[in-house]
């Protein structure tokens, strides 16, 4: 197959083109339109109902590398984001979705994806495509949906402005307008979920794209949560009395995130106040301490990775959605290395050894994915506690947040 030709001959009613000239047709379904992203693939087996909505996908197109994806349909109880209007803008499946088969759903997952303005494209060799990403990297692309079929292709490439994702800022996108109060914890089987009633300590949450499942377990250790947008003010976020903050996931290049929000970080490092980094969180604390990031070749999408704790040794598989890295080489004085990747080695954690502060490139509140790491939890509430002993004197030993 040559590097400029069609992966599906036929005529089709959707169709990418990429920015490297490759054209793959396909079955459309979901939204109709046009719309721009960033292809990328996420090889998760489950969870696609959390993968699509969630914030950290926004301007994104994800292959899916699982064969048949649907199956279980949609229900209300599955979602990630807190806005509508965030997440994936496109989906490329492998098989067409089928009738589901699950008691929780409520309807079929294309029907889902066209209310929510989500382009799909089915009957796509999806392994191909993943196999094309691995050897060029993230390749921004057109998705169109037309019933018809009919697809002016040259007029489609010189729309495009192919943007690229190391140069747009989208936490300011995806981020709540405004406070909001939440008391919402872990769905139970046959229950759902449950409001928390035991509020010992107040956590925020700056918004830059955050997750529901990171909210629920912050929720269930006895936490009041607030979540605050990604403007807030060092004095308005004091003004809550906060006990820890939490640093959100999100989407977008994190330098240009951390213009607005390295201030913000510095300050509340400054005061000693406990935080704890979730994947854009994660790169935007390190950028505050005077790291660099990195673009990414392919990123990380999946929730089967393997991550080493370098202090104890013990690995763990986690759920991974990240195109950027921190770059391990540039960690100032006072700050070390956690985790790494065992697949390439790339950083996935950090501690400042003087700060009660930590964070972890990873998403450990495991949405979709294994729960080996939500002891991280646990730990952000550690020092939450010692903070509230005597917060004048922080000093977290290594493996208290190893």
């Amino acid at each position: 197959m040559s590097e400029k030709s069609s992966y599906i001959s036929t005529h089709k009613t959707a169709i990418i083109v990429l920015e490297n000239e490759i054209i793959i047709k396909g079955n459309g379904l979901g939204a109709t339109g046009t719309f721009e992203g960033e292809i990328c693939f996420n090889t998760a087996c489950t969870g696609y109902e959390e993968i699509l909505t969630d914030p950290s996908y926004t301007g994104q197109i994800i292959t899916f590398t699982f064969p048949h994806i649907g199956n279980v349909g949609i229900n209300n109880e599955d979602l990630e984001h807190l806005s509508p209007h965030t997440g994936a803008v496109g989906a490329i499946f492998k098989a067409n979705i089928s009738h589901h088969s699950n008691y929780r759903a409520t309807e079929r997952l294309d029907s889902w994806l066209k209310k929510r303005g989500i382009v799909g494209l089915s009957g796509v060799d999806t392994r191909a495509l993943t196999g094309l990403i691995r050897k060029q990297g993230f390749l921004n692309a057109i998705i169109c949906y037309d019933p018809s079929g009919n697809f002016n292709i040259n007029k489609l490439k010189k729309q495009s402005a192919w943007p690229q994702m190391n140069k747009v800022d989208l936490a300011q996108n995806v981020s709540s307008p405004k406070s909001i109060t939440w008391n919402e914890i872990p769905w139970i089987w046959n229950t759902g979920y449950r409001k928390q009633q035991n509020k010992k300590y107040h956590i925020l949450v700056i918004d830059y794209g955050v997750k529901r499942n990171i909210l629920r377990l912050l929720a269930s250790l006895h936490a009041q949560i607030t979540i605050i947008p990604y403007h807030f003010s060092e004095k308005e976020i004091l003004k809550l009395n906060p006990d820890g903050v939490c640093l959100s996931n999100g989407p977008g290049d994190p330098i240009l995130t951390s213009i607005y929000a390295t201030p913000i970080i510095q300050k509340l490092l400054k005061i000693g106040i406990p935080l704890f980094g979730i994947c854009l969180g994660h790169q935007l604390l390190a950028l505050a301490t005077g790291a660099q990031t990195i673009k990414m070749h392919q990123g990380h999408h999946g929730c089967n990775h393997p991550v080493k704790d370098i202090h104890t040794g013990k690995i763990e598989i986690v759920s991974m959605n990240h195109g950027f890295a921190v770059d391990a080489k540039t960690l100032p004085k006072g700050v070390e290395e956690t985790h790494i990747s065992l697949f390439d080695g790339s950083n996935c954690g950090i501690r400042l050894i003087s700060k009660p502060a930590f964070s972890v490139q990873y998403h450990p509140e495991a949405s979709p994915g294994p729960q080996d790491s939500h002891y991280l939890f646990l730990k952000f509430f550690d020092s939450i506690k010692k903070f509230r002993k005597n917060p004048q004197m922080i000093d977290l030993n290594q493996d208290e947040i190893g």
